[in-house]
């Protein structure tokens, strides 16, 4: 027996404003995202010697490749929300447009997903990386401990 898998599909009804304010504050979040992006970039490089001695470097590089896709990523989410604020236009010109007003509110809806998709992605790719750093940084802390003694 085949189960069929329906996808319940809640679309709320958004105004213009809202959208824009939405926008807006994607906007400001991935470029929050991209200056950690560049600490995170710098953390690596401060700590690679120390990512070196502890054996973890399989690890390391793998999450710096993840930090480079999710900045591209993030890039590229922050390009696709800048085009989509700027056709914001079509929601507020007074013309009944249905057919355009029907695909922006699509777009946006698309970018709600793939916003919100990222995040989770990228909180995962950070918590990795602090705590590949925490357990360096650890292991270093017990080692200069052990060296005293």
């Amino acid at each position: 027996m085949k189960t069929i898998q329906t996808q319940v599909k809640y679309v709320e009804w958004l105004s213009a404003e809202e959208m824009h304010d939405a926008s807006k504050e994607w906007l400001s979040e991935l470029r929050f995202i991209k200056d950690e992006h560049l600490f995170f970039e710098d953390l690596i490089t401060t700590y690679t010697s120390l990512i070196i001695e502890s054996g973890k470097f399989s690890d390391t590089t793998e999450i710096a490749d993840a930090i480079n896709k999710s900045d591209k990523q993030n890039n590229l989410l922050i390009e696709a929300v800048k085009v989509h604020e700027n056709k914001l236009q079509i929601m507020v010109d007074g013309i009944d447009q249905l057919k355009e007003e029907k695909a922006y509110t699509k777009e946006h809806s698309d970018l709600i997903i793939a916003i919100s998709d990222f995040l989770k992605e990228y909180k995962s790719l950070k918590t990795q990386l602090f705590d590949i750093i925490k357990n360096i940084k650890k292991e270093d802390k017990f080692r200069h401990m052990i060296d005293k003694k």
